[in-house]
């Protein structure tokens, strides 16, 4: 399960890769259209629909490795049980968050499906489609939010250490 669950994690920060190389192909053509007088429409709006997919797919992966940001004044006076306790706080309260989100995100993709929404650039694609970036990344940014609260909760997560200033921890 650990394998399936890394593989998905890393499967997610791969398309979002692939999407941030979508926003430099759809911003070079923008600007060499401008420099060639040529025009391929909604370029501007696929950039923004692949920024957004780039954003939540990402979200997963720099959780997991422990890149995001964390307010760690409090965690590090604390110890034992209050520390625990405190983690699982925070990780419950998370992930009722992106359940939430992903509820709502995956919502929105199946209506703006079933009522054949469209952009309202140039382009009119059916919203669905980019939408679906949304939806999938925060869906798994709850799998790995509720992996991390099973592992919390079994005694076998590694809290994060907060790096020394200039340096990073891997």
């Amino acid at each position: 399960m650990r394998a399936a669950l890394n593989a998905l994690y890393g499967a997610a920060a791969w398309l979002a890769a692939l999407m941030m190389i979508g926003v430099l192909a759809m911003v070079l053509v923008g600007i060499l259209g401008r420099q060639f007088s040529f025009y391929v429409p909604g370029t501007d709006a696929y950039a923004g629909y692949l920024m957004a997919g780039t954003g939540f797919m990402a979200l997963a992966h720099t959780f997991r490795r422990n890149e995001h940001i964390r307010v760690t004044l409090l965690l590090q006076a604390l110890r034992g049980g209050a520390r625990r306790a405190l983690e699982v706080w925070s990780l419950v309260i998370a992930a009722g968050l992106a359940g939430v989100m992903a509820y709502y995100s995956a919502r929105l993709v199946w209506q703006s499906h079933l009522f054949h929404d469209i952009s309202t650039s140039n382009d009119a694609t059916p919203l669905w489609i980019p939408q679906l970036g949304m939806a999938a990344g925060i869906i798994i940014l709850l799998i790995a939010l509720v992996d991390e609260l099973v592992l919390e909760l079994s005694g076998r997560r590694v809290p994060p250490v907060a790096p020394a200033h200039g340096v990073r921890s891997e």
